[in-house]
C-alpha cells in the first residue's frame, strides 16, 4: 500500500484537506497547532494510506511536534509528498516547501487558500509555480472541497513520475561538502529514507532529528569534522553568522525570485478586513475586556438563557419517559428486585444523572469552537503574552490551557507546540487546573440549587479561578523549579473567517462525542460499582446506605474535610469516585440520595451543604487531583513519575487550601 506524507506550514488547511481526503474527521481549527502528532487515514477510491503530520515552518525543529515531522521523513519511506502552502502567505511557505523538494521524493503541491488569497488581490499563477518547482501544483480550497477531487487524481499518477529534481546551488564550498559528506554516507552503508544530499544538507543545517537517526552510527563524528571545516572556509565561526542562517539566507533567495516570477501583489489591499477588526480585538487597554465580556457571554448563553431550559426537559425526558419505559419493560420481562433496582437506580439514576447536562455542554463546546475556528483564538494569545511573560511562560501557553476547558488530556498534548522544554513543562503542569467539561455538570448543580440568578457569573469566576491560581503557580514554579530556559513566544494570526456550519457542527461532535463515550463507559461502570458499596456492608448485600462499605470510605475522609465545611461521607464519597472522571461526582451523589430526578437531586443537595460550602465544594473540586485519564498523559507526556505524582500532590494541596480559606473565611464575615 502506497503511502502519502501530508505537510505544510501550521494553519495552512492540512487537516481539513486530510478530512476531505479521507471522509474521516479530525480536529481543524482556525490557529497554530491543532495537529500535534501524526494521524494516518486511507484515501478514499484510492486505497492508499496518508499521514497528516504536525504543522512546522521548517525541516529545522524547534518544538517537540514539529520533530515528528522531521524524523518521519528519515525513518519512514512515504511513496510522495503531499506539501499544503498557502496562497496568500507564499513567499513564507515556500521555504518547506524548498526543503521538502531537496529531500528528491515524488511531491505534489496543494495550492490552498485561493480564496483567502484572491479576496486580497493576491494573485498566483499556479501554472508558473509548477514550472519554477518542476512538480504539479493543483489550487484548491481545502475548507469547501473545492480541487480535492483533482488533487487525488494527481496524486494516483504521482506515485508513476520520477522524483524531485529540484536543487539550489549553494556555491562551490557547501556544494563541495554536500559531496564529500554524501560519499562518505554511502560508504558506511548507511540507510536512509531520504537521499544523500538531502541529509548532508540538514546536517550542515544542524537538524536535530536526522543526527539523532544517524547518533549509533561511527560516521557522524567525521561528519561533524567536515561541518567545521566548511563553516572555517566560509568564516561562519562569529556568534551572528553560522550555518544555518547562511543557508537560509541563499533559500530565502530562490524564494524571491520565484516569486517574482509566479506572485501578482500589485493590486493587494494595504489594510484588510482582519486588520481593522484586529485594531479593536487586539488593542492593548480593551481587547482583556472584551474577550472577559465574550466568556460572560457565553457563560450566560450556556446556564442562564438556554442551556437550564433544554438540560429541564432532558431530565424530565431521562427520569420521567425514558426511566418509566425502562421499568415497564424490566416488569414485563419479570426482572428481579436486584436487577430492577441495578438498572433504574444505579445505571440510569447514575449514567442519566450526568447525562441531563448534555446540552449545556453542547451548547459550550459550540460557541468555543466557533472561537476556534474564527481564528479569534490565536488573537487571544497574543492579548495574554505579555501576562504569560510575567510569570514566566510563553503566551503560546494560552492555547493548552483554552483547549484545557474542553478537556485536559488534548490540551496536555498541545503543550508539545511549545518551543522550550520549560514552557511544555509548565503547561503541561498547570492545565489540569483549567476548568474541563467533566466539571460542568457538578457546577452547574450546585450553581443551579445555590445561585440560581448567577450560576454564569458563578461558574466564570470558577474558571477564572482556575486561570489565576494557575498564572500564580507558573510565576512560583519558574523561580523555583525551572530556573534555566527563557520563554520564546512565536505566534501566527490567521485571517478572521465566519466558520461553515457542517464544520462547526462537527467540531461539536467530536467534543460531545468524547464525552458520551465517557458516559457509556468510565461514568457507566462507575455507577455500577457505586450501587454496589452503596448496597453492601460487612454483613452483605442489601444493607443500610450508612453502614455500606461506600459509607466506609467516605467516612474515612470526613474528618480531614470538616475544615473545608463537607465533612460528611456522602462527600468524601463523590471526591474519590471523581478521580475516576469528575462526571462521576454528580452519579456518585444521584445513586447516593436515591432521588427520582435532578428536582429530587437539587432538593437533597440544598439539605446537605450550605451556599458557604457548597462554593468550598465546587472550588474543591476544580483543583484537586487530576482525573484518571488526565494523569495518564502527564505520564507519558513528561515520561516521569516524579513530575506525575507532584501535579497530583500540588493539586490536592492547593485544592485543600483555597477550600479551607473559601470556608474559614466565609465564616469569619458571617457568610452562610
Amino acid at each position: 500500500m502506497s503511502e502519502v506524507a501530508l505537510l505544510g506550514n501550521p494553519n495552512t488547511g492540512k487537516t481539513s484537506l486530510f478530512n476531505m481526503l479521507t471522509r474521516s474527521y479530525e480536529t481543524v481549527g482556525n490557529w497554530s497547532g491543532v495537529t500535534v502528532e501524526k494521524k494516518v487515514g486511507v484515501l478514499r477510491g484510492r486505497g492508499g494510506r496518508i499521514v497528516d503530520l504536525p504543522g512546522l515552518y521548517s525541516l529545522l525543529p524547534l518544538t517537540e511536534d514539529e520533530s515528528v515531522a522531521a524524523r518521519f521523513l528519515m525513518e519512514e519511506s512515504p511513496a510522495s509528498l503531499l506539501n499544503i502552502v498557502d496562497a496568500s502567505q507564499l513567499e513564507r511557505n515556500l521555504y518547506l516547501t524548498i526543503q521538502l523538494l531537496e529531500c528528491g521524493r515524488p511531491m505534489l503541491i496543494g495550492l490552498n487558500m485561493v480564496d483567502v488569497a484572491r479576496s486580497r488581490n493576491i494573485t498566483v499563477d499556479a501554472a508558473l509555480l509548477q514550472q519554477e518547482l518542476g512538480v504539479p501544483v493543483v489550487s484548491i480550497v481545502a475548507r469547501k472541497g473545492t480541487g480535492c477531487a483533482d488533487v487525488l487524481q494527481a496524486l494516483g499518477s504521482l506515485a508513476q513520475s520520477e522524483k524531485s529534481s529540484f536543487r539550489i546551488d549553494y556555491g562551490p564550498v557547501i556544494e563541495s561538502s554536500v559531496t564529500r559528506m554524501s560519499e562518505r554516507l554511502n560508504q558506511a552503508a548507511e540507510t536512509s529514507s531520504s537521499n544523500l544530499r538531502w541529509t548532508a544538507l540538514q546536517l550542515l543545517e544542524g537538524n536535530e532529528a536526522v543526527r539523532s537517526f544517524l547518533s549509533g552510527s561511527d560516521v557522524l563524528s567525521d561528519l561533524d569534522d567536515l561541518i567545521e571545516e566548511t563553516s572555517q572556509q566560509l568564516g561562519l565561526t562569529g556568534e551572528k553568522s553560522d550555518m544555518p542562517t547562511y543557508l537560509r539566507k541563499i533559500r530565502t533567495e530562490r524564494i524571491t525570485q520565484i516569486c517574482a516570477v509566479v506572485l501578482d501583489r500589485s493590486a493587494q489591499r494595504i489594510h484588510t478586513a482582519t486588520e481593522r477588526i484586529d485594531t479593536i480585538l487586539t488593542h492593548r487597554i480593551i481587547g482583556i475586556p472584551l474577550f472577559l465580556a465574550l466568556m460572560f457571554l457565553i457563560f450566560k448563553l450556556t446556564f442562564d438563557w438556554l442551556g437550564s431550559l433544554l438540560s429541564d426537559q432532558l431530565d424530565g425526558l431521562i427520569s420521567g419517559t425514558l426511566s418509566g419505559w425502562i421499568s415497564s419493560a424490566l416488569d414485563g420481562l419479570g426482572a428481579s428486585a436486584f436487577t430492577h433496582a441495578l438498572v433504574v437506580d444505579g445505571i440510569v439514576g447514575g449514567v442519566g444523572g450526568v447525562l441531563v447536562f448534555l446540552p449545556q455542554i453542547c451548547i459550550l463546546f459550540m460557541l468555543i469552537s466557533f472561537i476556534e475556528d474564527s481564528g479569534y483564538m490565536a488573537r487571544i494569545t497574543l492579548l495574554m503574552d505579555r501576562t504569560m511573560e510575567a510569570v514566566g511562560l510563553s503566551g503560546k501557553a494560552f492555547i493548552p490551557f483554552i483547549i484545557g476547558f474542553g478537556c485536559n488530556v488534548p490540551a496536555i498534548m498541545a503543550a508539545r507546540t511549545m518551543e522550550q522544554r520549560k514552557d511544555r513543562l509548565l503547561t503541561t503542569l498547570l492545565v489540569p487546573l483549567m476548568s474541563c467539561s467533566a466539571r460542568l455538570p457538578v457546577y452547574a448543580l450546585f450553581a443551579g440549587v445555590f445561585f440560581a440568578s448567577d450560576q454564569a457569573l458563578v461558574v466564570m469566576g470558577l474558571y477564572l479561578m482556575g486561570m489565576v491560581l494557575a498564572l500564580a503557580l507558573a510565576k512560583l514554579f519558574s523561580r523555583t523549579l525551572m530556573k534555566s530556559e527563557p520563554s520564546l513566544f512565536v505566534v501566527e494570526l490567521p485571517p478572521y473567517r465566519m466558520p461553515q456550519l457542517l464544520s462547526l457542527l462537527r467540531m461539536t461532535w467530536e467534543k460531545v462525542k468524547g464525552f458520551l463515550r465517557k458516559a457509556g463507559t468510565i461514568i457507566l461502570a462507575g455507577s455500577v460499582m457505586i450501587w454496589f458499596l452503596s448496597n453492601t456492608g460487612p454483613s452483605g448485600f442489601g444493607v443500610n446506605m450508612n453502614d455500606s462499605f461506600l459509607a466506609s470510605i467516605g467516612g474515612a475522609l470526613s474528618g480531614i474535610l470538616t475544615p473545608l465545611g463537607f465533612g460528611t461521607w456522602q462527600a468524601g464519597a463523590a471526591l474519590i469516585t471523581g478521580f475516576m472522571a469528575k462526571e462521576v461526582v454528580v452519579s456518585t451523589m444521584n445513586i447516593i440520595y436515591q432521588v427520582p430526578d435532578m428536582a429530587g437531586l437539587e432538593h437533597q443537595v440544598a439539605m446537605a451543604f450550605t451556599p458557604l460550602q457548597a462554593f468550598s465544594f465546587i472550588a474543591f473540586i476544580l483543583l484537586y487531583i487530576p482525573c484518571l485519564a488526565t494523569v495518564g498523559v502527564i505520564r507519558k507526556e513528561t515520561s516521569s513519575w516524579r513530575w506525575t505524582f507532584f501535579s497530583m500532590g500540588y493539586s490536592l494541596v492547593l485544592a485543600y487550601i483555597v477550600a479551607i480559606l473559601i470556608y474559614q473565611g466565609g465564616r469569619l464575615i458571617g457568610l452562610t
